[in-house]
């Protein structure tokens, strides 16, 4: 009924039944400890959603981890967890082209007096 194992549900059961509510709660998991703490992670998520670098137009992975300190695949990591993608802007951008104020006001007379 809920989406796991005979296996999942039976172990809970006995952790349950050992511990009582303190059984439920995750056990360690193996792998190394975090060598980065929350602090570091929220300074790399804001200075990457609100600052620049001074040589380019966004920050990349390599730049991130120089001015932070951290490996570039620490970087990668975080960036990944909190979906962020610095290289895609989300703003609007004018064309540059000579024609494009033109060719606005022939599309937009198309949708205001279709053929």
């Amino acid at each position: 009924m809920v989406g796991v194992t005979r296996q999942t549900v039976r172990t809970w059961r006995e952790r349950f039944a050992e511990h009582r509510l303190d059984g439920l709660d995750d056990e360690p998991r193996c792998g190394a400890p975090r060598k980065i703490g929350d602090d570091q992670i929220e300074a790399i998520v804001v200075k990457t959603l609100e600052t620049k670098p001074a040589d380019a137009t966004h920050w990349s992975t390599r730049g991130m981890a120089k001015a932070s300190g951290v490996s570039t695949s620490t970087v990668n990591r975080i960036w990944r967890a909190f979906s962020l993608q610095p290289h895609r802007t989300e703003t609007f951008k004018l064309s540059t082209d000579p024609q494009f104020v033109k060719k606005v006001r022939d599309i937009v007379g198309l949708y205001m007096s279709p053929p």
